[in-house]
């Protein structure tokens, strides 16, 4: 067990580049078909429309930018924009890379922070306050792509229903998770009781760990998180511009897509992509291929047919949209999370991606 471990600490850079290298072949054999056929489409599309995704893409990643230095600064944390600029990158590259519904991302933010002497626990609270904070804006966003399908007469039974769903599950997971981390009494309980459950079961797979997540531990990681989250919540007017950052994240996500349908020539009802990148999304969180992809174009096919946008036309756009959106995004996040593993004085653990 010493021999293992000091290897594992003696070749944990190689070790990662294996990992990811091999995620990166991956990614790129599972997308193979539909790689070349984004490349036969080019000839259909506006090229100057679709490049449009370059500018929308980069302000995406400046909106990420602006709410990660807000909600840090609320934590009494102010962060160099270049930094926070480059780490949001990053973080996407882990995400889509290795799927673990935004763990390894979690896991990952925690690292890279310790230089400017932020816990792990109170980066993982600012990823969580993110992740709440999108799926408030998205919440926004979504009743004004069902008041445009209405408008447009495609709010259908389905349509409703599906929409419906999604605000009632962002509405109740909203709420459980303020409940939760707002009183100490609830979240020790809450996370006590799942650091059990999970030593209960991996006792069951090896018995000669009684314990494999400290008890302790676990306690002093959740009295931080509750700590942390009060001094948010004791300025929570100044929410509105880490909230504000968080809509225009989404906001930038969906006009990437309409723009591939106006590459296309086609000017189509822009809640039907609202309402399509939603279901899509929420079901790439639980895939385990990297970036959801298979369900991903499954889902946005199959909504935004129901939402009254032929599959002949949704198909190839969704495809294109995914294979450009990973060419323009994963080479420079690749660049800078390799260069970030290589820097001297950067102590990342070959298991931050478990």
């Amino acid at each position: 067990m010493g021999s293992t471990a000091s290897f594992f600490k003696r070749n944990w850079k190689l070790l990662v580049n294996i990992a990811t290298v091999i995620a990166l072949v991956a990614l790129v054999y599972i997308i193979r078909h539909e790689i070349v056929e984004t490349f036969r489409n080019l000839s259909k599309v506006n090229l100057w429309a679709l490049s449009l995704i370059v500018p929308l893409t980069v302000f995406g990643y400046h909106s990420q930018t602006k709410m990660y230095q807000g909600l840090f600064g609320l934590l009494g944390n102010k962060l160099d924009y270049k930094f926070m600029f480059r780490a949001a990158v990053e973080l996407n590259f882990v995400n889509s890379v290795f799927p673990s519904g935004g763990v390894s991302g979690i896991s990952y933010f925690g690292v890279r922070l310790r230089r400017h002497d932020i816990t792990a626990t109170k980066a993982s609270l600012v990823q969580i306050m993110k992740l709440l904070l999108l799926f408030i804006a998205f919440e926004v966003l979504l009743i004004a792509g069902l008041l445009l399908l209405a408008i447009g007469g495609q709010a259908n039974d389905l349509v409703v229903l599906v929409a419906g769903s999604i605000s009632t599950l962002l509405v109740v997971g909203t709420v459980a998770f303020v409940l939760i981390i707002s009183s100490e009494r609830r979240i020790h309980a809450t996370f006590t009781g799942l650091t059990k459950l999970i030593n209960k079961i991996v006792y069951a797979v090896r018995p000669k760990h009684p314990e494999t997540i400290s008890i302790s531990r676990a306690e002093g990681i959740v009295k931080d998180l509750h700590v942390n989250y009060k001094r948010i919540e004791s300025r929570y007017r100044e929410l509105r511009s880490p909230f504000f950052w968080a809509l225009m994240v989404n906001l930038s996500a969906i006009l990437s897509i309409y723009v591939v349908y106006i590459a296309f020539g086609e000017w189509v009802n822009i809640g039907a992509i609202i309402l399509a990148y939603s279901v899509a999304n929420f079901a790439g969180l639980v895939s385990v291929l990297p970036g959801g992809v298979g369900i991903y174009e499954a889902l946005m096919t199959g909504v935004l047919a129901a939402a009254g946008i032929p599959v002949g036309l949704s198909l190839p756009v969704t495809i294109m949209f995914r294979v450009i959106s990973t060419l323009i995004q994963l080479p420079p996040g690749y660049i800078l999370y390799h260069q970030t593993v290589h820097k001297a004085g950067t102590k990342l653990p070959p298991t931050s991606h478990a």
